[in-house]
């Protein structure tokens, strides 16, 4: 069975097999993506693809990118919300500013949710924002586990005011703005994470996205394209375990026999396989809602961010099982893949938030529970 990209990616699968490929375990080693290769991406224009693209087009560079490497394809993804808030829900003047860098990527965003108590429940944030003399906010809050925060010129920002929780768009480099740099995490080491502190620093009135109090809805609006990103990249994952495992069960000899010829073998690659298909349907099916304006998107992006990134440990965890010791060694791509699908099944959302919002979902077609807007996780 093919792994092959989806169709429109030819361009993205090359520089994943060129770009990407030979030096991904170089970059977890490094815990950093290099300059060079967020220029590149700069040059083949798709830091702005969520809004230059369908979605389902969307999706199936993600996969791609998640295929090489998923510290490059998690930058992608809290750019990509924040470029979307901005194009959504920003003011004139914060467009004007803001929107065409971001779409080049020329200046790169990411998503400030996560704190010591909020995450999943999005609900729990600390952060506060309140009017600031003469005009404008005054930002206080520390923001942890900021994927991409060692890097970007901006952050999303979800504070308390006095209507409910806000968003703003929070220039880096602003006074009062402090960030620190997170290393030895379990998985995407490279994705340039940090913890982030707002102590007094002044916005501008134009910084806030929609109206205040609107920071749910918006939340809600940007987690379902990390989702969409998330779930596509998972496919990328179970995509590349796959291929890792074919070449090795190709090779690798046990008991007189090529590994592939061993039919326990077979039963695993077999699993992979089907995984991928089913994976990237459902994501090709929520892209498809999106581009056409459904709102079943949503209920459809949470089932394929669950079903993709638990396909994509299992994927993974079977991978290392058939590379066996080699496998499990630092430095090799299954060790690399086992540990950036575990944190697949816990950003955006984890697998459990999915459980609880889908099930929640049958329940309402049911007429059996109550409606639930899908919340959770952040980057």
């Amino acid at each position: 069975m093919s792994t092959a990209a989806p169709p429109g990616t030819a361009g993205a699968r090359a520089f994943v097999d060129t770009e990407l490929i030979p030096h991904a375990d170089a970059f977890d080693r490094d815990e950093a993506i290099p300059e060079w290769l967020l220029a590149s991406v700069a040059e083949h224009g798709w830091w702005g693809a969520v809004r230059t693209g369908s979605m389902v087009e969307f999706a199936a560079l993600h996969e791609e990118i998640g295929r090489g490497c998923s510290s490059l394809r998690s930058l992608l993804t809290v750019h990509s919300m924040a470029l979307y808030a901005v194009d959504r829900w920003g003011a004139d003047a914060l467009r004007e500013r803001w929107l065409a860098e971001l779409t080049a990527g020329t200046a790169l965003g990411a998503f400030c949710l996560t704190e010591s108590a909020a995450g999943s429940d999005f609900t729990a944030v600390e952060a506060s924002a309140r009017p600031a003399p003469g005009g404008g906010w005054l930002l206080d809050g520390h923001k942890k586990w900021v994927t991409g925060g060692e890097r970007a010129e901006v952050f999303l920002v979800f504070a308390r005011t006095g209507r409910g929780v806000s968003a703003f768009l929070v220039e880096a480099g602003a006074p009062g703005v402090s960030r620190t740099p997170v290393r030895g995490l379990l998985g995407t080491r490279a994705a340039l994470t940090a913890e982030v502190r707002f102590e007094g620093a002044r916005l501008p009135a134009a910084a806030l996205l929609g109206a205040e109090g609107m920071g749910t809805a918006i939340a809600t609006g940007v987690l379902d394209i990390g989702r969409h990103s998330v779930a596509a990249g998972s496919t990328g994952i179970i995509a590349a375990a796959l291929e890792g495992s074919v070449r090795h069960a190709a090779v690798r000899r046990q008991g007189g026999a090529l590994l592939g010829e061993h039919q326990l073998i077979q039963r695993l690659i077999t699993r992979m396989a089907v995984d991928l298909r089913a994976a990237r349907a459902l994501c090709r099916d929520a892209g498809a809602l999106k581009d056409a304006g459904d709102p079943a998107t949503l209920m459809a992006t949470c089932a394929a961010k669950y079903f993709a990134s638990t396909a994509a440990m299992r994927a993974a965890t079977d991978a290392v099982q058939i590379h066996g010791a080699v496998g499990c060694s630092d430095g090799h791509p299954a060790n690399r893949l086992f540990r950036d699908a575990k944190i697949m099944e816990i950003i955006e959302g984890s697998s459990q938030i999915q459980e609880i919002l889908i099930a929640q979902h049958a329940l309402t077609a049911a007429g059996a529970g109550r409606p639930r807007t899908p919340e959770g996780g952040a980057s």
